[in-house]
């Protein structure tokens, strides 16, 4: 007699169980065609049934082959749950069901919190969630009104002079500028986070950029957009829109070549440079970007061979913070005349107001922005463990920086933004509105824009395959037949629509303290409910 092999894999090991009902299908086919992860196959029952096919009752035995759907059972080729062959099946035949049973947490060693996207669920304790605008100004400062009042939403980015450093003096009655001043752009204080062409589709990539060309365009919002490494398009390097856009240059130096190239042809200058030194969702290990989703056009515009491309963890060859402003700063700002603000990304760390401080005590006056990211942040381009024990909260340090930067009356000069879980519960407005009260300028997010795109991945273990370059939605894939699901037109207006409800509910949140402008910096505005945050952050506990 054969042993039973316990040691197989079953589909009753698997997180998801298909649910099928072969007296509805008719075998066209969708659910396999539509399967972009091969969790399901056509094959061949036999089966033994008993009919009667005469006017009277006359039982007949028959022994079929019968064509079913069945699902494969593999720890490489399972189902994630997304649900494309429930959307394709014309009767209803099929659908992807939780199973309770599942053991693939012990068996692939993906053990420990459930991910999202690649990160742990970390918003269950996240300290925005236990802040809250308490100061509401009724009768000692009057509140303003958010729908006829007129608000100024804008954040600087580039470097900004003390009134004492100003190159300015009166000669005769009149005000005359010594010597130049550095660039400094004012943007919306919502920036998309850098998401490179290689772990976006191009489609959902232009539906970003697509959504940024009309926010600013018809909306006279001026959002601003982050690259990421690996290049940008040379038709977009030399269009106008250029100007909307942030160019990343990272540790792995992808695209770069490109993007030189084009400087002679480009008819604008970009909104700025962010030079990413790490970033919260992996800080101290580099990006991980697979070669199934390292298309020909990816490997055209970052100059690679079809191969997996590691990001290093840092910039090889710089190893101080002085250093860092010495050979990037000075160069990128050289390399577009002084004319576009350069600014810094790093990850979130203990380290953090350090690096602050000796960005705020650059001589040269050319650091146009420290960008801090936290460990909440990020779609998982790096291994399990950098992803789940390394890292730190972003909205302490922020609240860190600003108040090293009060101590020294430099304030303002450097402009502070956030990002890693903004809007991570649904509400990046109230996200963002926290933060500048905390001292921040201004935000930048990127996994919520993937969401509005059709994201379908959940905290519950839906999809999140975002690495595998088999996204059913065509968001994190390069295959061309995936990549065609995804409505270019339809996902920009998704966008667009946040936008506009993140403005208006800004300007709902400003209203009650009665500030026109954003109130950076005013902690006097927040309260807690956890005693430890508001100890930390310095605001005020309430119970």
């Amino acid at each position: 007699m054969e042993a039973v092999r316990t040691q197989d894999i079953g589909v009753n090991d698997l997180p998801w169980k298909i649910e099928y009902k072969p007296e509805r299908c008719t075998m066209c086919g969708s659910c396999v065609a539509s399967c972009s992860f091969k969790a399901i196959k056509v094959a061949v029952e036999a089966q033994s049934i008993t009919v009667s096919e005469e006017s009277q009752p006359k039982p007949i035995h028959k022994h079929i082959a019968r064509p079913v759907i069945k699902q494969v059972a593999s720890l490489t080729d399972f189902c994630r749950g997304c649900g494309m062959c429930e959307k394709v099946c014309p009767n209803n035949a099929i659908k992807p069901v939780r199973n309770q049973d599942t053991r693939k947490s012990l068996l692939s060693r993906d053990n420990g919190p459930i991910k999202r996207g690649g990160r742990t669920n970390l918003n269950a304790q996240r300290t925005l969630d236990n802040i809250i605008v308490g100061r509401i100004s009724q009768m000692t400062d009057p509140s303003l009104d958010s729908v006829r009042h007129t608000f100024d939403i804008r954040s600087p980015f580039g470097r900004v002079l003390s009134s004492k450093e100003l190159p300015f003096e009166v000669v005769d009655g009149k005000l005359i500028q010594k010597s130049k001043t550095p660039p400094v752009r004012w943007i919306y204080p919502l920036v998309f986070s850098d998401m490179s062409i290689g772990a976006l589709s191009t489609r959902a990539w232009e539906a970003v950029a697509l959504a940024v060309g009309y926010l600013n365009e018809k909306c006279n919002i001026p959002i601003r957009m982050s690259s990421g490494e690996g290049g940008m398009p040379a038709k977009l390097l030399q269009s106008d829109y250029l100007k909307y856009f942030i160019i990343q240059i990272a540790s792995g130096h992808f695209g770069w070549n490109r993007i030189i190239k084009s400087m002679p042809l480009m008819k604008t200058d970009p909104a700025g440079i962010l030079i990413k030194i790490g970033q919260g969702a992996k800080p101290g290990d580099g990006g991980l970007l697979q070669s199934a989703k390292v298309a020909e056009h990816i490997q055209a515009i970052r100059g690679v061979p079809k191969a997996t491309l590691s990001s290093p963890p840092n910039h090889q060859g710089l190893y101080s913070i002085e250093e860092s402003v010495q050979k990037m700063h000075l160069s990128m700002n050289a390399a577009f005349g002084f004319r576009v603000p350069v600014a810094i990304k790093c990850a979130a760390s203990s380290t953090s107001v350090s690096v602050y401080n000796n960005l705020l005590r650059d001589p040269y006056k050319i650091c146009g922005g420290f960008f801090i990211d936290g460990i909440q942040g990020g779609t998982g381009a790096a291994n399990e463990i950098s992803l789940d024990h390394t890292g730190h909260p972003v909205v302490s340090k922020i609240r860190d920086c600003y108040l090293a930067a009060v101590k020294q009356g430099a304030q303002g000069q450097i402009p502070l933004y956030g990002g890693g879980g903004i809007g991570m519960t649904g509400n990046a407005a109230a996200d963002a509105f926290k933060m500048i009260c905390l001292g921040a300028n201004g935000v930048f997010c990127g996994k919520i824009l993937i969401q509005l795109l059709g994201c379908i991945g959940n905290e519950q273990g839906r999809c999140n395959a975002c690495n595998t370059g088999n996204c059913p939605t065509g968001i994190c894939t390069q295959n061309p037949r995936l990549v065609k699901r995804l409505d270019i037109d339809r996902g920009a207006q998704k966008i667009v629509d946040y936008v506009l409800a993140f403005d208006a509910e800004m300007r709902k949140l400003m209203a009650p303290i009665g500030n026109s402008s954003l109130p950076v910096g005013r902690s006097d505005a927040l309260i807690s409910t956890d005693h430890s945050i508001a100890e930390k952050l310095g605001i005020q506990y309430v119970c």
